[in-house]
């Protein structure tokens, strides 16, 4: 039986934290797909198409590991995907309180799909789209925050 985990998220963009949990989850699941999901409540820097070409170029050496995007509910993609489980990263309580809201409104539309829960490594636990873009807008160093092909796009996208 083949375990599918989708890894949904905005990733605008991509992070080490991002990249961790993935990495991680594709030594647990056999097919993890990173969805980037459409949240109308949110102006991204970056479009859906390229938030999908910085996580394909980010994870192509990960042979489990594809990239899709949608703007439907997270319950109908797993649905469609026949995915088991949905993989979320955690980095402080603050996380906990919202992914719980979230899982309990999953649970309530599908409760066949489970979600599993990891801890981020303690390096990214202060990490987050938000504040990467706030310090690359400044022409700070972000290399060690995100891959390289996202540093350089960041890069590009300020100038």
């Amino acid at each position: 039986m083949t375990r599918i985990a989708i890894c949904p998220g905005s990733f605008d963009p991509l992070t080490n934290g991002h990249l961790d949990i993935i990495q991680r989850g594709a030594k647990i699941f056999d097919q993890v797909i990173v969805v980037v999901f459409i949240n109308q409540s949110k102006s991204p820097l970056f479009t859906v198409e390229e938030r999908m070409h910085l996580i394909a170029e980010s994870t192509k050496d990960i042979p489990n590991v594809t990239v899709d995007s949608s703007d439907g509910l997270l319950m109908d993609y797993a649905k469609k995907k026949q995915a088991d489980v949905v993989l979320r990263g955690l980095r402080a309580v603050s996380d906990f309180e919202y992914e719980m809201q979230i899982t309990s409104m999953n649970r309530k539309l599908d409760e066949s799909i489970e979600t599993f829960f990891m801890m981020t490594n303690n390096q990214y636990s202060f990490l987050s789209s938000s504040i990467v873009k706030e310090v690359a807008k400044y022409d700070a160093t972000v290399g060690d925050l995100v891959p390289l092909v996202v540093e350089r796009a960041l890069i590009k996208k300020y100038k």
